[in-house]
C-alpha cells in the first residue's frame, strides 16, 4: 500500500505550505492497470472531515482552473520541510496551480518538525479508513480467521512485476527468467535494466523464494498446524512454486478461500483493492512476516508498532541466504541452521527502537512508517480521542 505514504506525505506538505489539496489521483499505468480510483479504495467524506482543522481538502480543482494545463514536476526525493519553503511554495506562487507527477518517497525521513511527523501519523493511522466495502469485507476475513484461534500473516511477495523489476530470478527456469526479462525492458519508467541476479540476492535485495520462506518459517520454529494467511496477489509460478510451503504447512488460507466468488468479483482486476483487504489483515494478525521488505511490508510495519508493538518479524535477507546456501550445500546441518536463524531474529520482531539516520544518505535511512517513532503515543491518544467524540 505505497499510496499510503505517499499520501500522508503530500497532505503534510499542503499542510505546512498552507496549501489547498485536491484529492489526490492513483496511478493507473502501473503494470496491474488498476483502474480505481481514491474514492474506490478510501472513505473520501472521512478523509476531507478528519483534516478539516488541518488542510483544506477539495474534491476537484475549482471551475476557474479546469481546462488549464497545470504545471507539472517531481518533487526532489527525501526533501525536508526547507525545499518545498524556498524552492516549492514559490512555483506554487508563480503558476497558482502545480501537479506532481510524482510523490513516492518526497518527504525526508528524519530531521523534519515533531508536527509534521505527527500529522503524518494522524493521516495515516486515522484519516485514511478504507472504503465502506473494503471495510467490511476486511473485517469478516478476519472475523473468520479467528474462529479457529490465533493465526500468522505471510506476505509473499513473489509476483511477476516483483520479480521483473528487481531482477531477481533464483529458483526461476532459463524460460522464466526471459519473460521477467522481457517484461522489464517493456516498461521504460523501470530504469534499471542489466542485473545481476545472484549479486543482487546475496546482498540482501531479492524477496525470499517461497521454497526459501518455507525453510526459515520451520527454522524459526512455527509449528505444522500453523494458520497462515498468505498476502500476496498471484504468485509467480503458481502452485507448482508454493508446493512446498503447502507441504510444510498445510493449513494456508487466501482470499478465496475466506470469501465467496461474489464477494471478490467486484475486487477482480483491482490489485489496489485486493492489497487492501491483505492489509486490514495483515496488521490484525497475531504475527506478520514479509518475504521482502517492500513498502506495504514497511507500513504495515508501523502500523503494528502503532497498535502496540504488535510482532512482525523483520526477516534479514542477507544472513538468511548465506545461511540457506550454507544448509543446501550440506556445509550447515539443520540444527544448526535452525539456531543460527533463531538467534538471527533475536530483536528483530518490532521491538521499542528509534529510526537510523544516516548524513548524506537518506536513501538508506530506515522508513519513517516502519517506525514513526515520534508519534507512537501522541498520535495514538489524539485518534482514540476522536474516536471517542465520534461515538
Amino acid at each position: 500500500m505505497f499510496v499510503f505514504l505517499q499520501i500522508c506525505d503530500m497532505v503534510t506538505v499542503a499542510r505546512y505550505l498552507n496549501l489547498t489539496m485536491v484529492v489526490p489521483e492513483l496511478d493507473k499505468q502501473s503494470f496491474w492497470a488498476d483502474p480505481s480510483d481514491f474514492g474506490d479504495i478510501f472513505d473520501v467524506n472521512y478523509f476531507i472531515d478528519s483534516l478539516r482543522d488541518e488542510v483544506k481538502i477539495v474534491r476537484e480543482l475549482p471551475h476557474k482552473f479546469r481546462g488549464k494545463v497545470p504545471f507539472s514536476m517531481q518533487p526532489i526525493s527525501w526533501s525536508n520541510e526547507k525545499y518545498y519553503l524556498r524552492q516549492i511554495l514559490p512555483l506554487v506562487r508563480k503558476h497558482k496551480l502545480v501537479h506532481f507527477s510524482r510523490t513516492d518517497s518526497r518527504l525526508a525521513n528524519n530531521g523534519l518538525p515533531l508536527k509534521l511527523q505527527k500529522l503524518r501519523c494522524h493521516v495515516n493511522y486515522n484519516s485514511l479508513r478504507f472504503s465502506p466495502s473494503i471495510e467490511a469485507l476486511g473485517k469478516k476475513m478476519v472475523s473468520v480467521l479467528r474462529k479457529t484461534g490465533s493465526f500468522t500473516v505471510l506476505h509473499l511477495r513473489y509476483e511477476m512485476d516483483m520479480l521483473a523489476f528487481s531482477g531477481c530470478t533464483h529458483g526461476c527456469s532459463d524460460k522464466e527468467t526471459a519473460e521477467l526479462t522481457r517484461m522489464r525492458y517493456a516498461y521504460p519508467w523501470w530504469k534499471e535494466k542489466e542485473i545481476d541476479s545472484e549479486k543482487k540476492r546475496l546482498e540482501g535485495l531479492c524477496p525470499l523464494t517461497p521454497g526459501e520462506t518455507t525453510l526459515v518459517l520451520k527454522a524459526l520454529g512455527f509449528p505444522r498446524d500453523t494458520r497462515i494467511y498468505i498476502a500476496s496477489g498471484e504468485i509467480y509460478g503458481g502452485e507448482k512454486r508454493l508446493a512446498a510451503l503447502k507441504t510444510e504447512f498445510p493449513n494456508i488460507v487466501r482470499k478465496e478461500m475466506l470469501l465467496s466468488v461474489d464477494e471478490l468479483r467486484p475486487f477482480q482486476k483491482h490489485s489496489t483493492k485486493m492489497a487492501a483487504l491483505d492489509y486490514l489483515v495483515s496488521i490484525a494478525s497475531d504475527v506478520f512476516i514479509p518475504s521482502n521488505d517492500g513498502n506495504m511490508a514497511k507500513v504495515v510495519e508501523g502500523h503494528r508498532r502503532f497498535l502496540g508493538f504488535h510482532k512482525t518479524i523483520q526477516l534479514d535477507k542477507k544472513k538468511l541466504v548465506e545461511l540457506i546456501d550454507l544448509l543446501e550445500d550440506q556445509e550447515l546441518s539443520w540444527d544448526e541452521f535452525s539456531t543460527a536463524v533463531k538467534e538471527l531474529h533475536e530483536g528483530r520482531m518490532s521491538e521499542p527502537t528509534r529510526r537510523k539516520v544516516m548524513a548524506g544518505q537518506p536513501k538508506e535511512e530506515d522508513y519513517f512508517y516502519a517506525n514513526p517513532h515520534e508519534c507512537l503515543g501522541a498520535a495514538r491518544k489524539r485518534m482514540e480521542k476522536q474516536k471517542h467524540t465520534e461515538i
